[in-house]
């Protein structure tokens, strides 16, 4: 069983930054993709950026791609995304996310997760 808990939301300035992190605990393994996704009211739930718990690899929504980084620091557990550049378009609940399944082909795709965090509000003002 493994646990995610999302922090760091709150209201931002247009052209603001943020920093989101998730808290992994529970069992984890190298094997595990880690992943943001992010929701905004009357919306589907739409990938942002995922990052193997091993490996050097990261990816990005074209949306985001350039304004985002998605990083990991594997001993404290924890994986972070850096928002920068932020719009109103971005404003959502941003979800973390990890599944054992991950692969080059399906690491944008809600159904290769595994578990969820129950979400932290980015608010951007305009």
């Amino acid at each position: 069983q493994v646990q995610l808990v999302e922090s760091g939301g709150g209201l931002v300035q247009a052209g603001g930054s943020l920093r989101l992190s998730c808290g992994v605990s529970g069992r984890t393994s190298s094997n595990y993709v880690m992943a943001w996704f992010r929701q905004a009211p009357g919306k589907e739930r739409e990938f942002v950026a995922a990052i193997p718990w091993s490996g050097r690899s990261t990816y990005y929504a074209a949306s985001v791609n350039g304004r985002f980084t998605i990083s990991r620091d594997n001993a404290k557990n924890t994986v972070y995304l850096q928002m920068n550049s932020l719009s109103a378009e971005d404003t959502a609940v941003y979800h973390c996310a990890a599944g054992w399944r991950g692969t080059t082909t399906n690491i944008r795709m809600r159904s290769t997760y595994d578990y969820w965090g129950q979400g932290t509000q980015v608010t951007v003002s305009s």
